[in-house]
């Protein structure tokens, strides 16, 4: 063996040093072991007699025990000086002999804890299919339809993953979506009749792509749904066409104009087809709540029943009158004007699939088809009250103010529309996202957020939002975790707002540019916007990529606002400026960014522009922001996954040198 091998040279030396101290105790064992053992044997002699000593010399003094400490001491170091001295050999090969039994030490303490490991692992993952929490598990029939779906059990779990309160536009196709993943879902809506709105009935292209990734676009199918193209702009008798940049998209691919009642109904049919998910019709009351989670809602059954319905997350997306929304968030809802709509029949637009935007004193009137024979038409009323319907000031005020600024192709089916009498009127609500993040608790849609309808596009970010949960949730296996999935949860709010913010800033800033108004520097901005926009090329499409939410970026929309500021100036200043026009384009650019920046603030500066400097963008871990961004986060602490470690089981993690790798492999293509 290793580190015997010079025993008889050296054995002699080694024995005298062992017999000498021997010497110095009485009873100290005598020196058993021949000369030819190895010095490695003889110390550990040495050792065990040192201790049998130390035994005996428990009853002594202090003073002595130090004192034989001391010799003892003395003694190992002249064996040792005395055995590396007569042979280095026998020092390096006890090292190597150490060395090697580390290293096969740490082998055999590597290869237990990986078959521990693995041990454990397959009985989790055991656990898990009986306990039924697999992802993507199969959903028994009779507990997908059950009669009692509403009802706890007290001695096991909900049986349902997760409630939706709502069943409109964002309702709808939640509950697809998470059907789809698996998800068991119980919808609770209001009503389950076909809705009447005058609003939601254009999807813009880039809400349609979004509609293409949930797999609903036969929804816009057999509800003879029209294909819009762009828009075609109206002032003062002149006009100019804003077509969506689609060149290289499929040809398929374009804006979607409907009646919104038969669009929801088509996309509650797809979810109701799913057999995970549930659709009831029942009003919600409140939040079931204990210890600050909400556990679910409290609800009303057609019949009138109260029964309440238990998940370990609660989606509330019942629209802009929502009940619901005020524990969860800081509802500001702003009214800044009203539309009210007709429906115009048997008539032509003057520009074939294009939406007309006429920019009319006070503000703006709109025309779109909603079917092959049907043209909407929402007439922008500001201020916080109508004129009334029952007494006929409605229709005095559409024919005698609105109807002269029509374009003449549709005058007179618009005196038509409202000789007829079928006028109704909504509210145009505002609330920018103000979330307060709740345990087994969410907002969406309208009653999360919402913005003028002026740009249509509501539906787009809604859809937009649901694809962001969609991605956070899909590797969260287990739900029950209210506190952890709330963190994790947080990280949506930020992701959202490339979307959502632009489309939500442009309708705000639109919307105060296209109205009328009597300050100089104002006409001065909306007759600069017109002019811009008719340039073409980049000034026309830039912002027509915004505003569809085929371009959602932020900070493209901030610098082509103040472009159009910029050129409003420059117009006033040529060919000869005076003093007048210098202060009036002085008044522009404050006015513009008077607009602008209170429109930002409310969104949030940082999530806007940069959402990167937010804390919670990263706790959706590096998969779900590969995804969000064309870059990468470069970061290498363990927080950047934050909660998500937490929730992700570890098999449907991705390593984060798989990033590395896949963005190479894009790069190198």
């Amino acid at each position: 063996m290793v580190g015997f091998g010079n025993c008889e040279r050296h054995g002699r030396t080694a024995a005298s040093t062992v017999t000498q101290s021997a010497a110095g105790s009485k009873n100290a064992k005598p020196n058993v072991y021949p000369p030819s053992c190895s010095p490695f044997l003889l110390k550990v002699a040495e050792l065990q007699r040192s201790h049998h000593e130390k035994e005996q010399l428990g009853q002594k003094s202090s003073k002595h025990i130090a004192f034989v400490a001391g010799e003892r001491e003395k003694e190992r170091s002249q064996f040792f000086s005395s055995w590396v001295l007569h042979s280095p050999n026998n020092y390096t090969n006890t090292k190597k002999m150490a060395i090697d039994l580390s290293i096969l030490g740490t082998s055999l303490f590597s290869l237990g804890f990986v078959l521990l490991f693995a041990f454990f692992r397959h009985n989790s993952a055991e656990r898990r299919d009986r306990r039924g929490e697999g992802f993507g598990e199969e959903i028994p029939q009779e507990v997908a339809r059950s009669s009692d779906y509403g009802d706890y059990r007290p001695d096991g779990k909900p049986q349902t993953d997760i409630i939706i309160v709502g069943a409109g536009v964002a309702g709808a196709a939640l509950a697809h979506t998470l059907g789809k993943e698996g998800r068991r879902v119980h919808v609770i809506e209001r009503d389950l009749s076909e809705p009447h709105r005058i609003v939601g009935e254009l999807l813009q292209p880039g809400g349609y792509l979004k509609l293409i990734e949930l797999g609903l676009q036969d929804c816009v199918e057999n509800i003879d749904a029209q294909r819009v193209l762009g828009y075609a702009l109206f002032k003062d008798g002149k006009h100019t066409r804003l077509s969506y940049p689609l060149e290289k998209f499929h040809s398929d691919v374009s804006g979607r104009s409907f009646h919104n009642g038969r669009f929801i109904q088509r996309m509650r049919e797809k979810a109701a087809s799913l057999p995970n998910v549930i659709l009831e019709q029942g009003t919600a009351t409140s939040l079931v709540e204990e210890k600050g989670t909400v556990m679910g809602v409290q609800y009303k059954t057609k019949n009138g029943q109260e029964l309440k319905a238990y998940a370990p997350l609660t989606i509330i997306c019942d629209g802009c009158f929502s009940n619901l929304r005020r524990s969860l968030c800081e509802p500001k809802v702003d009214v800044p004007s009203y539309f009210v709509g007709l429906v115009l029949d048997n008539c032509q637009l003057p520009i074939a699939n294009h939406g007309h935007v006429i920019l009319a004193d006070p503000s703006p009137i709109l025309f779109y088809p909603i079917s092959s024979t049907e043209v909407r038409c929402l007439v922008d009323v500001p201020g916080q009250k109508l004129p009334s319907i029952s007494n006929g000031e409605m229709a005095s005020y559409l024919k005698d103010v609105v109807a002269p600024q029509v374009p003449p192709e549709l005058y007179d089916a618009f005196v038509a529309a409202v000789d007829k009498g079928n006028i109704r009127t909504m509210p145009n609500r505002s609330m920018p996202a103000a979330p307060h993040p709740t345990p087994g608790a969410l907002l969406l849609g309208d009653a999360f957020n919402m913005r003028h309808p002026l740009t249509g596009g509501g539906m787009t970010v809604a859809l937009s939002d649901i694809l962001v949960l969609r991605d956070l949730l899909r590797p969260v296996c287990n739900l029950n975790d209210a506190t952890s999935l709330c963190r994790y949860l947080e990280s949506f709010y930020t992701l959202r707002k490339p979307v959502a913010s632009t489309i939500n800033t442009l309708a705000g800033a639109l919307y105060k540019v296209f109205s009328a108004s009597p300050d100089e520097a104002r006409k001065e901005m909306r007759q600069a916007c017109f002019d811009y926009l008719s340039l073409g090329g980049v000034f026309s499409t830039g912002p027509v990529a915004l505003l569809s939410g085929l371009n959602p970026r932020p900070l493209s929309l901030v610098l082509h606002f103040f472009a159009v500021a910029i050129y409003g100036v420059g117009r006033l200043l040529l060919p000869f400026p005076s003093p007048k026009r210098l202060w009036i384009g002085a008044r522009l650019i404050t006015g513009a960014s008077g607009i602008i920046f209170p429109i930002i603030k409310a969104e949030g500066v940082r999530q806007m522009l940069f959402p990167a400097m937010v804390p919670s963008y990263y706790r959706a871990g590096l998969p779900m922001l590969n995804k969000m961004s064309n870059s990468s986060v470069r970061s290498e602490d363990s927080s950047v996954l934050g909660a998500a470690s937490k929730l992700i089981p570890e098999d449907r993690r991705v390593p984060r040198w798989a990033h590395c790798f896949s963005r190479d492999a894009s790069e190198t293509e």
